[in-house]
Formats: C-alpha cells, structure tokens, sequence
C-alpha cells in the first residue's frame, strides 16, 4: 500500500483537534468518500445525496482555471494514518475510502470528473482540513457550523464583483443584467437614477437591491430569452428597452412617481413590472415593430385614478405581491394590434 506525505499543522480549537493539511488531487479523490444520511449505515453519515448539476459545475470551473482555497473537510475513518509531530509531516495512505467528506463532496466529485478530462489537474495540490474517528454527531456539528453558522455573501455583492472578477467565474447573463442595472441607476434619465441598491448605499425607504434586478433581469436578456428572440441582443438596444418600460410606467404616474406608495419603487413593483414585460409587452412590441416608450405606454391604460400603490400589498409575502401587482397591470393593459413597418428604440 503505497503512502504519500505532506507537511501539516496540528491545530486544536475549542470542540476538538485538527490536522491542516494539503493533499494532490489525485490522491484526495481515490482516498475521499462521501457517506449519505439515510443511505449508508455507518458512522458519520451526514452528506447529501450528489447533485450531477453541481458536479458539472464544479468541473468546469477547475477545467477553467479555478482555484480551491478553502478546505476540503474530512474524517479520517480507516488505518493507514501517521502523524510525526516534531518534523510537521503527515503520511497518508491511498486506500479508497479512508476518509468522509464532512464538507466539499461536489468539489471531490468535480475535481474526479476534470481529471478524467485534463490529467494535469492530478498534481493541483489542495487545502484538507483531516478530523480522525469522528462519530456522527461530531460530523453533523462541524457540517451544520459550515452549512449555517457560515452564512454566504449577499447576491447583491455578488453580482456586483461580477464587473471585476476573472472571466471563467462570471456569469455573463448576470454581468449584463448588472450592467443594465447600473445604467437605470445612472443615467440621467432615467426611473431608477439613485435608486438601485448597489453595495455601499446609503440605506433608504423603498428602492431595488441589485440582487433584485439582476434576478428580474436575466432570464429576459438571456441567451435564447425573449429579447434575444425579438433580435435585441446587445447591450445598448436592451437597455434602452428596459429604460423605455420603465419611463412609460413613469409617465403614467407623473409627479406621483417619486412618492412613498408608489409600488414600482419597490422589488414587488419592479419584478411584477418585468414579469408583465415578459409575458405580454415584447410581444406586442414585436407585432408592432416598435419597442418606442411611446409603443408601450399605448398599451397601458394606467391613469391618475387607477396607479397601482404599494399599500395595496403591504404586508403580503413576496410572491404574492408580485402577483398581485402584475394582476393589476393585466387589468389596465389595453393593446392596439395596428402594425407598423419597422422596429424602432
């Protein structure tokens, strides 16, 4: 049985010891298991059962170039392990199934299916947190300590290091969202100037989190999504026409929209509004040939009498004031079927 060694630390903190460690992939994904709750009758047992689409993910992002600072966290659960203390070395066998994985089974399991395709990736040496015969309930405490107590950042920050992160980890549909999120918030203009959420806002009544636009955004601008379908697929065209949706809406509520109780200051407003965008405007504006604020306003009917507020959903869930909101935009949606010659913006 062949072994391998590595320098390590042996750290102790307040619930137990730990080696910190680093290990080849190669080696990590012939020595690592994981143990699914309900599945496998052995102690440790807290994984969940594998997600193909999270291994693909995972799979790309190292075919990529990605990088894995965190820790892979294991329990060594087999023989085959020495630790020499005073020269900080460890020595680890490569006996399958010698060690749980507490947390990073997808990025096992990624890493295993990038090696199959680039064998380069076998020599990435990577960080491994290394418990030794932990029971179940030790394993279940450190995996929900990292699955809950460790909250993840906010979307909103997210999307927002989306504009200068590396290309491999970035979600263009998400960074084209954000882009067109920063141009409502921005231009002159526009309906939103000053009221999209970005990181480091001053905190204020009502506005939009990025996270919000973004999410409202992508699936309309996607590749294949409904504006790519209607031919506007770059960056300018589509956020002209978003900024002209939102203007029409503004129009409509005149001196009023800036006020309190105006829905579309709100993330239920803003998403209802792009929902019914979706579903029936790009359509319309299709047939028309004309995504023109002037086009779209024509089909709305909204008046000083009718304009949708935000207390008509105060204290509804968030789903359900979406709903409601985009119920009532069906209501005052009034379309003229009459065709124009050309597509303009």
């Amino acid at each position: 049985m062949a072994t391998k060694e590595y320098p390590c630390l042996r750290l102790k903190q307040k619930n137990g010891n730990f080696i910190l460690t680093k290990m080849k992939a190669s080696h990590l994904t012939q020595i690592a298991y994981a143990s699914v709750r309900g599945e496998d009758d052995e102690a440790g047992a807290v994984q969940r059962v594998l997600n193909s689409r999270r291994i693909s993910g995972v799979k790309d992002f190292v075919l990529q170039g990605g990088d894995f600072p965190n820790c892979i966290v294991l329990n060594w659960s087999g023989p085959g392990l020495r630790l020499d203390v005073k020269s900080g070395t460890i020595s680890i066998h490569d006996e399958p199934r010698s060690a749980q994985i507490i947390d990073g089974q997808h990025r096992v399991a990624g890493l295993t299916e990038a090696i199959k395709v680039d064998k380069t990736i076998a020599n990435i040496d990577i960080p491994v947190a290394l418990y030794q015969n932990l029971n179940t309930q030790q394993c279940a405490d450190i995996f929900l300590s990292i699955n809950t107590e460790q909250k993840p950042v906010s979307r909103t920050l997210v999307f927002d290091l989306y504009g200068i992160a590396s290309d491999h980890l970035i979600d263009q549909t998400a960074l084209r969202a954000k882009d067109i999120a920063t141009a409502l918030n921005e231009t002159d203009n526009s309906p939103y100037n000053g009221f999209i959420k970005f990181p480091g806002t001053t905190r204020m009544r009502g506005g939009i989190a990025l996270s919000t636009v973004v999410t409202a955004l992508k699936p309309i601008i996607d590749n294949k999504g409904p504006l790519d379908l209607a031919g506007i697929r770059e960056l300018e065209r589509q956020t002209s026409v978003i900024l002209n949706l939102f203007s029409a809406l503004k129009e409509k509520y005149g001196e009023q929209w800036e006020a309190t109780d105006n829905a579309f200051l709100y993330a239920s407003g803003f998403m209802a509004a792009l929902q019914f965008f979706r579903n029936k405007l790009i359509d319309y504006c299709k047939l028309q040939k004309s995504f023109k604020q002037t086009t779209i306003s024509d089909a709305i009917t909204l008046k000083s009498a009718n304009l949708i507020k935000q207390s008509e959903v105060r204290g509804q869930s968030g789903g359900t004031a979406v709903n409601a909101i985009y119920e009532r935009l069906i209501e005052v949606y009034k379309p003229d079927r009459e065709i124009d010659e050309e597509i303009e913006i």
